[in-house]
């Protein structure tokens, strides 16, 4: 008998140990729990609190296993547990090494791609599309006093202060730890094009932030951003008005969440509102948007000239035409109409 027993479960064991087909494998809805990532290759989402068996269960279900009861023999044997995360299957892949890969805890890091330019809205937007947290949850650890006091932030958010940059997290990881990254990363950017920024006083180190902001929005042609800089920076000192139609736009569709205007109007110019750089003098509250390296680098090494505008000539290039009087910024209009 026993050795007839023996080569019974020595076949079952390499039957139900074996690696599924891909084409025997049913379609998988979006909402499931185990998803098509591209030809195979699954992502498996193991829920907090849940047992190995309800696992087992639903990789028997999506066709990634033979048998939850194989899979259950292998969870008593082990007597290890599966990990809460999101993993990646790649078939072929027998069920002894799904498990292993379920019990390693070393979850698939998601990659999401935040441009520079971009406000604490869009950046939870596209930490939600990406499946690594949500939007609600980014924006609440992106205002939490707690956070901000950690680096010393005197604004109401970290708007300004998180990197744009391309990042790798866990599905579902924790939001304020994922503020705290960017913010790790803005910091030790920071250090690299100004070591004496990490100097300066709050007030000094934020009123640069909020002004590389504003060039972020401003500048397409980089080495246009250092001239822009020095424009802002020379009408902060005669307390002219700085005009960025960058902070008009922000005051439309972050406070008063309207969509991105194709054009301005002289009634945007005229919404009473702290942002509008047209209606009140010097820097608005807080920045507008996340600076990258080069708006940066542009306000702490400024272009030091004695331009007070500057003017969008070639719409196609991107390049903007600086002169130092209100005349000739009146007169470059004249180049942008010109057939």
């Amino acid at each position: 008998m026993v050795i007839i027993l023996i080569p019974l479960s020595l076949g079952a064991f390499i039957y139900f140990n074996a690696p599924v087909q891909t084409s025997d494998l049913p379609m998988l809805s979006e909402t499931q729990t185990i998803r098509l990532e591209h030809e195979g290759s699954f992502l498996v989402d193991v829920r907090r609190g849940e047992s190995a068996q309800s696992v087992g269960l639903r990789l028997e279900r999506a066709g990634l296993i033979k048998s939850r009861y194989f899979w259950e023999l292998i969870c008593r044997l082990s007597g290890d547990q599966v990990k809460t995360g999101t993993y990646r299957v790649t078939l072929p892949a027998n069920p002894l090494s799904i498990f292993r890969i379920l019990v390693s805890g070393v979850e698939v890091q998601l990659k999401v791609t935040i441009p520079e330019g971009v406000t604490l809205q869009k950046t939870a937007r596209l930490l939600e599309n990406a499946g690594i947290c949500s939007a609600s949850e980014f924006l609440s650890a992106s205002h939490d006093p707690w956070i901000m006091n950690q680096y010393e932030i005197p604004n109401d958010s970290m708007e300004g202060y998180l990197f744009p940059d391309t990042y790798f997290f866990p599905a579902s990881f924790p939001a304020d730890q994922i503020v705290m990254k960017m913010a790790d990363n803005f910091f030790a950017q920071l250090a690299g094009i100004s070591p004496q920024a990490l100097t300066m006083t709050k007030k000094e180190l934020n009123d640069k932030v909020i002004l590389a902001s504003i060039v972020e929005r401003e500048y397409r042609i980089a080495q246009e951003a250092p001239l822009m800089a020095g424009v802002f920076l020379n009408r902060l000192r005669i307390n002219m008005a700085l005009q960025s139609c960058a902070t008009v736009v922000y005051v439309i569709t972050e406070i008063q969440g309207r969509p991105h205007p194709s054009v301005l109007y002289y009634v945007d110019l005229e919404i009473r509102n702290p942002y509008n750089t047209y209606l009140y003098p010097g820097l608005p509250p807080g920045p507008i948007s996340a600076p990258g390296f080069t708006s940066l680098n542009a306000v702490f090494n400024p272009e030091n000239t004695d331009y007070l505008y500057f003017r969008l000539t070639d719409p196609a290039s991107g390049r903007h035409y600086f002169s130092r009087t209100f005349d000739d910024h009146i007169r470059a209009g004249e180049l942008l109409i010109k057939p």
